[in-house]
């Protein structure tokens, strides 16, 4: 599938940025609405689908964890951002292996780094990201 052939070399790209040694292991699952907003529901009690979500995987270092990205949600997302479908997923994924690394956008701060850190990531694997206002992603700082 060229969804998911296309999320190995950034992914790796983003392992090599945030300096992770080692061979880790991840995860992905691509799905449809119904299997993440079930997933929401049983782990974060929101009953409704959402794009990515991930699971760490604490019992082994070399195991990070799993993503699952819905592949419905995120081309609902590349259209409106302009973007191929491809390009999305990957976004996704840097998305929620930065959770698998302990990152968390619970936080205006936190969102912030994490959005800072997939633009350069994406930048490092030669993906132009949309331009900030057209994805939910990439949104301008309040000025408040």
């Amino acid at each position: 599938m060229k969804v998911l052939e296309t999320l190995t070399e950034p992914l790796t790209t983003l392992l090599r940025l945030e300096a992770i040694d080692g061979d880790p292991e991840i995860s992905v699952v691509l799905c449809d609405d119904p299997f993440i907003q079930d997933l929401n529901a049983r782990w974060r009690a929101k009953d409704k689908p959402t794009d990515v979500l991930s699971f760490a995987q604490e019992d082994d270092p070399e195991l990070l964890g799993d993503i699952v990205i819905s592949l419905e949600t995120a081309a609902r997302q590349a259209a409106a951002a302009g973007w191929t479908l491809e390009n999305e997923v990957t976004l996704l994924g840097m998305h929620g292996l930065l959770h698998l690394l302990g990152y968390d956008d619970e936080t205006q701060a936190g969102a912030w780094l994490m959005q800072a850190r997939t633009e350069a990531a994406l930048h490092a694997a030669g993906i132009t990201a949309p331009e900030l206002g057209t994805h939910p992603f990439f949104v301008e700082e309040d000025a408040t």
